[in-house]
C-alpha cells in the first residue's frame, strides 16, 4: 500500500499534469490566433503528452490499490503578448513541474516507498527533456528578436512534431469520425 502522504501528493500531481495540458492547449489557441499553426501544432502534441503523464500517475495509484481523486483544475493563463512570452512561460511551467516531481521523490524517500522510485526516476529524466526543449525554443525566439522570417522558419520547424498514433489532439483523428 502506498503511504497516504504520497498518495495525496500524486493526486495533486495528476491535477498539475492536467493543468499542464490545459495551459498548452491555451497556448495552442493563442498560436492559432497569431497564424503560427506550427507552434500551435507543437503545443497540441505537448498537451497530449501531458495527459499521458497524468495517466501514468493514475495508473501508479490504481496499481497500488490506492484511490485516485481528480481535483479541480485551474485556468492558468490564456493570453500572451508575444510568442516569445508564451515560450518563456512554457519553460517556467516545466521548471515548476520539475520542482513538483522533486517534491514527490522527496516524499517517497521520506516515507520509504521504494516502489514509487522507478516511476519517479522516469519523470525526473522526462523533465530534463521537457525543460531543455522549452528553454531551447524560448532562447531561439529571443535570439531572432523581431525577425518575422525567422519566426516563420521556427514555426515551420515546430510543425514537424508528430502526434502519437490516435491522439485525440490530432485534427486528423477526429476529422474521420462519423
Amino acid at each position: 500500500m502506498i503511504p497516504k502522504k504520497l498518495a495525496q501528493a500524486i493526486n495533486e500531481q495528476i491535477k498539475n499534469e492536467m493543468e499542464s495540458a490545459y495551459i498548452y492547449l491555451s497556448m495552442a489557441a493563442y498560436f492559432h490566433s497569431q497564424s503560427l499553426d506550427g507552434m500551435a501544432h507543437w503545443m497540441r502534441c505537448q498537451a497530449h503528452e501531458e495527459t499521458i503523464h497524468a495517466m501514468k500517475f493514475m495508473d501508479h495509484l490504481t496499481d497500488r490499490n490506492e484511490k485516485v481523486t481528480l481535483l479541480n483544475l485551474a485556468q492558468l493563463k490564456t493570453q500572451w503578448s508575444s510568442p516569445a512570452e508564451a515560450w518563456k512561460d512554457a519553460y517556467a511551467h516545466e521548471q515548476f513541474i520539475t520542482s513538483k516531481i522533486n517534491d514527490l521523490t522527496t516524499i517517497a524517500r521520506q516515507e520509504k516507498d521504494y516502489q514509487s522510485e522507478p516511476m519517479l526516476a522516469w519523470f525526473t529524466s522526462e523533465q530534463i527533456e521537457e525543460e531543455a526543449t522549452s528553454s531551447k525554443i524560448a532562447g531561439e525566439l529571443e535570439m531572432v528578436g523581431d525577425s518575422k522570417t525567422a519566426l516563420l522558419m521556427l514555426d515551420r520547424e515546430l510543425a514537424a512534431r508528430v502526434f502519437p498514433a490516435g491522439s485525440p489532439f490530432d485534427p486528423a483523428a477526429y476529422a474521420q469520425a462519423t
